[in-house]
């Protein structure tokens, strides 16, 4: 006989859906550009961060290992939509920086996002979302995670 499911339980198990799922519907939107998972959340990660990254640095924002991260990094460089550039205190630390020429595909992943966005979160209120946010925030704090206290930089209004 199978035992059901406590909340908790469930939690976990549903976190790994709904990021899986969230991931598969972008990646349907994105797939006619050509656009792979480890390709638009590399552009993605890359244009959110505050200055270029070093590979390492965006491997570790984007999820992965540093050598998972290689192949996309080498692919996205062959397109001319990153460069890597030797670090002036370590010739073996390299940096990322996007090119002018990844604007446009940041345009149609950053429209595919939002309008995912907009879509799952229509009859979720703001409040809900914070309490989900603070949830995430302790949970990763106590699985070693960064602390980074959520701050919302603006609110967007949802419908509830």
């Amino acid at each position: 006989m199978m035992k059901p499911l406590n909340n908790q339980e469930q939690f976990g198990l549903r976190l790994g859906l709904v990021a899986r799922l969230w991931r598969a519907e972008i990646d349907q939107r994105l797939a006619a550009f050509g656009l792979t998972e480890s390709r638009w959340l590399t552009l993605l990660h890359l244009s959110r961060l505050p200055e270029a990254a070093t590979q390492r640095e965006l491997a570790e924002a984007v999820g992965v290992r540093g050598p998972t991260l290689v192949r996309t990094l080498d692919r996205l460089e062959a397109e001319g939509l990153i460069e890597r550039r030797a670090e002036a205190a370590d010739r073996r630390t390299k940096s990322v920086h996007l090119r002018a020429e990844a604007a446009p595909i940041l345009e149609r992943i950053e429209a595919a996002t939002a309008a995912v966005r907009a879509e799952i979160f229509t009859g979720i209120s703001h409040a809900e979302v914070t309490t989900c946010l603070t949830v995430f925030e302790q949970i990763a704090g106590k699985l070693g995670g960064a602390e980074t206290t959520v701050r919302p930089t603006h609110e967007i209004p949802m419908d509830r």
